[in-house]
């Protein structure tokens, strides 16, 4: 973890053959389009033909299952709740795995991806040296975007992924990172202990918990001077037309409650600021970001897909005192001043075209003021509930402080 290269090794557990080889024998029926689109059966036959090294993970009960792909950036690609034929809970782009590769962006998809960070501001991964921060020149690091990973370790329960990278930010400092990625999935047991809640009868539940270590591998320190990077874990879901975004944040702190002008002012139509949580309609149809400081943010974000009845809740580390990373596309603001979770909602460019529909939900570490051969962590974990409504009622309750009807009745009028 400390720059080392670790050699490629795969543990297969003895005592896991069988299971492995009823697997192999459920993929291969997969091939054979037996799953709807929007299952995790599909998703599973799809990506397995594009990432032979694909990983599932498994809980002890069976029906709890995720997609990581080290091919594809140690990517969990999506979970599901209900076995093969239950919900693909990620949102996987088909369309871009048989696409030219795009020199600026590959946008696979994925329900939990981890990139670095900053994009923008003084000490930017995107954008070389010198040029103007505008779409022309920003260009996505490969290591976060097209390359592969080296698979570590995988068990049914867990996989864990490495890359080492060297990169030059916009001030010309050069960086070299090792990063390293566990992923976990998680028991019934667990999601409850960590969210202090009880997972009732008709509720189905799955979670992962991602463990992401970026290093400076190099011989010099990162610091305010020389720039330093980030560890930034991005969600993506689909939308539909009642998905709410739903952020927690301190009511008593200082400063604004949010920057919601990333792409241009939030309409208010499509945000509600309501007893200590925003409400950001996640619909797919008007293309919105926002952020939330360190200093007003709290560890938990979510959303509720009243379509679906998908209660989605993320859980994730944030340092109140520590510095974060301003990633807006300008040298102008100050790059030590920047938000812990982010949440983006896709839609229409001015053109008319549109990557998604997909809703997206993101927090990131403090800045990784690194000397050498030190390392910094950030956990980020994900959890979805579906079945039965006064169930999930509990738990939104319980996590976020707020009923599924409050949540549902924000944007109702205007549907």
């Amino acid at each position: 973890m400390n720059g080392k290269i670790l050699s490629l090794a795969v543990l297969v557990l003895a005592s896991a053959a069988g299971c492995k080889m009823g697997q192999d024998r459920r993929t291969d029926n997969m091939m054979d389009g037996n799953y709807e689109k929007g299952s995790f059966g599909y998703d599973l036959g799809f990506l397995k033909q594009r990432d032979s090294g694909l990983v599932v993970l498994t809980n002890d009960a069976g029906n709890g299952q995720i997609l990581v792909s080290p091919k594809y950036q140690a990517k969990v690609f999506t979970s599901t709740a209900g076995g093969l034929e239950g919900q693909s809970f990620g949102w996987v782009n088909y369309g871009a795995f048989d696409q030219k590769p795009d020199p600026h962006m590959n946008p696979y998809g994925g329900e939990d991806r981890l990139w670095l960070g900053p994009e923008g501001g003084p000490f930017s991964l995107y954008f070389k040296p010198g040029t103007a921060m505008v779409f022309e020149n920003w260009y996505t690091p490969p290591a976060i975007d097209t390359e592969t990973w080296d698979l570590v370790s995988a068990t049914g329960k867990q996989a864990s992924m490495r890359k080492d990278v060297k990169l030059v930010n916009y001030v010309g400092t050069e960086l070299s990172i090792g990063l390293h990625r566990t992923v976990e999935v998680l028991e019934i047991s667990d999601m409850e202990q960590q969210l202090d809640i009880a997972v009732a009868d008709g509720v189905n539940a799955v979670g992962f918990r991602t463990e992401n270590v970026l290093a400076n591998t190099g011989t010099a320190a990162w610091t305010k001077e020389t720039g330093a990077p980030c560890l930034w874990n991005l969600d993506m879901f689909a939308p539909t037309p009642h998905t709410v975004i739903v952020i927690p944040y301190k009511e008593e702190a200082e400063g604004k409650v949010a920057t919601t002008d990333y792409f241009g002012e939030i309409p208010a139509d499509r945000i509600v600021y309501r007893n200590g949580l925003i409400l950001f309609k996640a619909d797919g149809k008007s293309r919105g970001k926002l952020g939330v400081g360190p200093q007003r943010a709290l560890p938990v974000a979510g959303s509720y897909d009243a379509d679906n009845r998908v209660l989605t809740v993320m859980k994730f580390d944030v340092h109140p005192g520590a510095t974060y990373l301003n990633q807006e596309w300008t040298t102008e603001k100050d790059p030590f001043s920047g938000d812990a979770v982010n949440a983006y909602n896709d839609g229409p460019l001015a053109d008319g075209s549109q990557m998604g529909p997909f809703y997206e939900i993101e927090s990131v570490s403090p800045a990784a003021f690194l000397g050498p051969q030190e390392t910094l962590s950030h956990a980020h974990s994900v959890f979805h509930f579906t079945g039965n409504e006064a169930g999930l009622e509990r738990i939104a309750e319980k996590v976020f402080g707020v009923s599924l009807d409050d949540i549902i009745q924000a944007f109702e009028k205007q549907d």
